[in-house]
Parts: C-alpha cells; structure tokens; sequence
C-alpha cells in the first residue's frame, strides 16, 4: 500500500502516479462550525461550574430566609408554644424538617416533626469557599441520595448566633437537576446561533476567499502559460488580499518563465536543424580555403592561416551546438599561456588589427605574463567580452579613436592572474546589470542573444576563478580572475567541504 509520503519524489514534487486531490467531505466551514460548537459548550461548561454551586447556596439559603422569618413566628408565641398543625405548616413552607435557633449557650427547637437518626451534610451558608461548594454541588448532583438529610446554618434573627434548619436532600437535587437541564437548553441554543454566526462571518470572510484562490489554482494548473488564467486581486488590505496579490505576481512570473523555456526548446531544435547544414557549409568553405592556401599571392599567404583557423574553430563550435547548449563545457586543459599574444589574436578576430580602426585598442600587460589556462577556451572568454565592448562602442558612431576604446589589462597577484576588460562606452543599463549572467536576460542590444556573458562567466568559472563587474569605471569593466592550478584545487575543495 502507498503511502501519502511515497506519492512525492524526492524533489519534493508529485510523483507522476499520484492522484489528485479531491474536495474533503467535511471541509473548512464544517469544521469551523464543530470548533464553534465545541468552543461555546466549553465556555458554558466553566461558566456552569460555579453557577451550579451558586444555585445550591442560594437555594439554601432561600430556605434558611424562610426559616428566619419562621422564628420570628415561633418565637412571638406566647411561651414559645405553638400549635402543632401550626408548627407543621410553618415546616412545610419552609421544607424542612426541624428549625432551631441558638441564642447565647442556649439553643432551642422551634419546630419539628421527626427528627432524623442521622446528618449526611452540613452546610454554613455564612462562610462558604469557593472550591468546597463547588465540589459539593457536585456531590448533592451525583453522589447524594434523596433521602439523605442536609443540615444547614445560616443568620438567626434578634440578635441570635444562628438560625438551622434540617431537611431532605431529595428536593434541593431536583431543583438543581431542573436548572442543570434549564442551563444545558440554554447553552445548546446559544452555541447554535453563535456558531451560525461565526460560520457566516468565517465563510464569508475566510471560505470562499480560499475557495476561489484554489479554484484559480486547479485552473492556472491545467495551462500555466495562458496568462487570462491568472488570478485577479480583489483589493483587500488583510492577509487574503495579501495571498491574492502574491499568487498573481508568482503566477505572472510563472507563465513568463515557462513560455520562456518554451521559446528557448523551440530555439534549440531550430539550431540543431541549421547546424547539421551549417557544418556541411562551414566545412565547404574550409575545403576552398585550402586552396587558396596554397596561391602563391602574398595577401593570400597573410590571411589564409587565420581564415582557416577561424573556421576551424567555428567548426568546433557547432560540433557542440553551442557552447551554453550543452549540459557543460568539456574540462579546461591547463597550460601555462602566454597572455599577449592570445589578446593579440583576440584583436586580429575582432577585425580591430587595423590602425585604421575607429576604435581605439590599448593592451596593458605585464611584460612575459602567463596564465595557467585552457588557451582555446581563455581565447572565448576573452573574446566575447570585447566582442560586447565593440558593439557597446559602436552604438554611438561614428566613432573616435581618442574617445573609443577598448582597453585590456593583465597582471598577476601571487598565484592568481588577474584580466581586466573595459571600455569607454555608456555603459550598461539596470535592466542589464540586474541579469548580468543569465541566459537570454542581460543583453541590451536589439537582436542580441545575451549569451557572450553567460559563456564567459561559465568558462571562467570552470578555471576556478572569478568575473565580475567593476562599478565606479567609465563604461564597463570585467575583472576576470584566474588561480593556478594548486590554488583552484584547494579553493575546489573548501568549497566541497562546506557543501
């Protein structure tokens, strides 16, 4: 048997078996109309508590009143005799058994009719704690018997200690088993109409406001990308309103990235599809550019190396359908580079060899500077930064040469060669520093892909180094920084023992 925990990978996603959930059979206003229900009974249970043992007291006392006036009676006769149907009759208004009154050392029965053989409980009504009476309302509820006999004392009348009567228990349960019922009538209508209440106000306020927002969930669930699915905010200031605002922006946000992903499957099936007859193509002109190798022309010899070289490497490009396509970049194989003239063949690709050139190109590197690097891919680094630097300068053509420049600086600090890339150009906007290294995101010219960036940083990183951008500079600058092997193998490492 599965378990609900056996429904969700490990992920934390629903597995592809798991079946849909289904509206519970209670649901959210049920049970907020139990907890309403149960909630009130307690309260009237505490509240009841203490009103049972009060309405025993004042039961009492009702009648240790009524006996107080009684001995005001019995006491005016004269003598202090009094017919017996008298004294039976007082007794029966009263309900009890016997009054007596104590005055001084002198205690005196002023009426009776049969006194009992034994005394189950006693009462003082004039000092009663809270928790005894409560504890012997209960025991007169449920423990006592009718024919049980209670003697209770209460305040005697012209100047007199006390005042006591004797009587059955029968009548004082009855009573208090009428109120008892009385309360629980009471206390079942009340809970009924405060639970309808609530459950209105709840429903109203609480209910169909989570109702709609999983309603437009199941909904957004069926077609994420159709933006008309998303849910509209009703406006309220509270923690649904809240919910509402989140949930539209998460779905917008949702909808975009997907139809995104969508964009960028169907791109990567046109580009496997103009690969396949772009390498035939490339591999054609690679053919003709042997022959023209081999022209005895003097221009012919200058530029027929760098033409097959550049097809060549263009070849190897689309053997990996580009570079960001794939699931990563081979590992770099490391030797020690010498760094200018790998800038300088970065110049000569860019078409800036010329003196010519409208834009300006200086290099700055330490005299015989090597870097511990991959040449091949330290080469597309290099170039897809200053690729970007040319096309931020030519932005404002036409250009100047004193004005327009790229610039590219190398040093090294300690066992870490440091690059820097700039130029003088306006450089990047928010827009594009927000989503400086994300696929499709951080480019900011009309046609670009914003991938230059993204193959950089990922190339980089697979050196073990670092790049970023350099605030405070005129245009931009990238500083890219490379460690030597012993020092990228450590720096793995740590990274490795945190993780």
């Amino acid at each position: 048997m599965t378990t609900p925990q056996e429904s969700w990978d490990r992920s934390g996603r629903p597995s592809a078996g798991m079946p849909l959930p289904t509206r519970p059979s209670l649901g959210l206003s049920g049970k907020l109309l139990i907890l309403t229900l149960v909630f009130v009974m307690v309260a009237e249970v505490l509240i009841y508590v203490p009103s049972i043992a009060n309405f025993r007291i004042t039961w009492l006392r009702d009648r240790l009143a009524a006996a107080h006036t009684a001995a005001l009676v019995l006491d005016a006769a004269p003598s202090g005799m009094v017919p017996e149907s008298l004294a039976r009759q007082i007794l029966d208004s009263v309900g009890a058994r016997a009054v007596a009154m104590k005055t001084g050392q002198q205690r005196r029965l002023l009426a009776t009719t049969e006194l009992p053989a034994e005394i189950h409980h006693e009462v003082d009504v004039r000092s009663v704690e809270a928790y005894d009476a409560i504890v012997d309302a209960f025991v007169s509820l449920f423990l006592a018997r009718d024919t049980d006999i209670i003697r209770a004392v209460g305040p005697a009348p012209m100047g007199g200690d006390f005042v006591e009567i004797v009587l059955d228990e029968g009548p004082l349960r009855a009573a208090m088993w009428r109120y008892s019922r009385n309360i629980l009538l009471l206390s079942l209508a009340i809970s009924a109409f405060s639970a309808a209440l609530v459950y209105l106000a709840l429903h109203y306020q609480f209910v169909r406001p989570m109702r709609r927002l999983i309603a437009n969930m199941a909904e957004f669930r069926a077609d994420p990308e159709d933006r008309a699915r998303t849910i509209v905010p009703t406006g309220r200031d509270d923690e649904i309103g809240v919910a509402e605002v989140e949930l539209a922006r998460m779905q917008h946000e949702l909808a975009a990235m997907l139809q995104q992903k969508s964009r960028l499957a169907s791109l990567g099936l046109a580009v496997s599809k103009i690969n396949h007859d772009l390498r035939n193509l490339l591999a054609s002109a690679q053919l003709i550019s042997d022959r023209l190798a081999q022209l005895a022309d003097p221009s012919v010899q200058r530029f027929a190396p760098k033409l097959l070289r550049t097809l060549e490497r263009a070849i190897a490009f689309c053997q990996s359908t580009l570079s960001y396509g794939r699931a990563q970049e081979p590992p770099p194989d490391r030797h020690m580079v010498a760094l200018e003239p790998l800038v300088e063949e970065v110049r000569e690709t860019l078409g800036l060899a010329d003196d010519e050139t409208a834009i300006g190109w200086i290099v700055s590197i330490d005299r015989g500077l090597q870097v511990d690097a991959d040449r091949e891919q330290l080469l597309r680094a290099l170039l897809n930064l200053t690729r970007n630097a040319r096309q931020a300068l030519e932005t404002r053509a036409p250009n100047d040469p004193g004005r327009d420049q790229i610039r590219v600086t190398g040093r090294r600090e300690g066992a870490v060669a440091v690059i820097e890339v700039s130029d003088t150009g306006p450089g990047l906007s928010d827009k594009a520093r927000a989503h400086l290294f994300e696929a499709f995101q951080g480019s900011t010219r009309t046609g670009g892909a914003g991938l230059g960036l993204v193959i950089a940083a990922e190339l980089v990183k697979a050196h073990g180094g670092d790049i970023r951008l350099i605030d405070g500079t005129i245009g931009a600058t990238f500083r890219i920084t490379i460690p030597d092997r012993a020092v990228a193998l450590d720096k793995h490492r740590a990274e490795r023992a945190r993780a």
